[in-house]
């Protein structure tokens, strides 16, 4: 398992936007990361009151960065270097996540050139997927 400080010691996200908590397993082409979902996030104050719904768009960003953390894992000079996003497709949410839900993040390579990847990822709540999608990145020199 890798805790939070390894991941951060990968990932240039901090605090709202650093999005996974521990990284399961990984394999040279899969990671497995979670992301404990608690009342206390900041997005819940307004999505919604009195109905508390994690945005899809952040279940996505949490699926890129459990897929970045595996993308920049063995990269030697990784702090000079950034994951963007290129594109996503085929994304579907089957259902809301909420507070008190652990979202569990698999997520693989489907194909990769130099700077560039395709990722499939899901997220799953007790064993039932609730995002899925095809992500796109490039990795990219920090200016």
């Amino acid at each position: 398992m890798i805790d939070i400080q390894e991941i951060m010691s990968v990932l240039p996200h901090r605090y709202p936007f650093l999005l996974i908590d521990r990284v399961l397993a990984t394999e040279e082409t899969s990671i497995t990361a979670i992301k404990n979902v608690t009342v206390n996030e900041p997005f819940f104050n307004g999505h919604f009151p009195g109905a508390p719904v994690m945005p899809g768009v952040l279940l996505v960003e949490a699926m890129a960065q459990a897929g970045g953390f595996l993308l920049l894992m063995d990269v030697e000079d990784r702090e000079s270097k950034l994951i963007f996003f290129t594109g996503i497709d085929n994304c579907r949410f089957r259902r809301p996540v909420a507070p008190g839900d652990q979202l569990v993040f698999e997520v693989e390579i489907v194909q990769r050139r130099r700077t560039f990847a395709k990722l499939h990822g899901k997220a799953l709540v007790d064993n039932e997927v609730v995002c899925e999608a095809d992500l796109m990145s490039a990795m990219v020199e920090r200016s």
